[in-house]
């Protein structure tokens, strides 16, 4: 029963110790706990894998909502009744300006290159080169970002609105006059997909 009660105080202790950050801070916390963390981060988990101190993440990265970094080998569990101590290690590196998608899941040993995206859901088994967008289960490239930039460049002169301040949604910090801009693209982006909403 003690020890019932001391999980049950642990978690609520972490949970208050952890309601002090958002995610632009949260890479404060996981710095404390040993993680490797850049500038201009947003982590939206809570959890940076078992052993955090085996995690860096360069400068401007996103990691999205569920996202699980894995940085030792789980399947080691099978052998453990022939080798009891049998454990298996390795790091997860994610380079400068790349975005992890939600969902997705990075196992040990692994290096995000430099500008890539991890698709939605996706399984990272092998490391990704730099400026690469990897999808699927496993993980595997599926085009370039120099690529998709020029494609989302060319979409956002299409939908740009003539009056869109590009500060507006700079790190959700939403202001009165923000709070405008952004009823003004909402009405705007309404109307140009009105055929494909109804």
């Amino acid at each position: 029963m003690g020890s019932i009660v001391k999980r049950v105080f642990e978690r609520i202790k972490r949970t208050l110790i952890l309601s002090r950050y958002n995610n632009f801070t949260i890479a404060e916390y996981f710095r404390e706990q040993g993680a490797q963390i850049g500038a201009n981060c947003i982590i939206i988990p809570r959890e940076l894998g078992t052993e955090p101190y085996l995690v860096k993440i360069g400068n401007h990265v996103v990691i999205n909502k569920g996202v699980e970094l894995h940085t030792h080998d789980g399947g080691t569990w099978i052998f453990r009744e022939e080798i009891p101590d049998l454990r298996v290690f390795g790091p997860v590196i994610i380079e400068d300006n790349c975005l992890i998608g939600n969902g997705a899941i990075i196992l040990p040993n692994v290096r995000i290159g430099k500008n890539s995206i991890v698709s939605a859901g996706s399984v990272v088994i092998t490391d990704v080169p730099p400026n690469s967008i990897v999808m699927g289960v496993p993980a595997r490239r599926f085009g370039s970002t120099e690529k998709y930039k020029e494609k989302c460049v060319e979409r956002w002169k299409e939908q740009k609105p003539s009056e869109f301040h590009p500060d507006c949604t700079k790190n959700y910090n939403i202001s009165p006059n923000q709070n405008i801009i952004l009823e003004q693209l909402k009405a705007h982006l309404t109307k140009l997909f009105k055929d494909e909403l109804h």
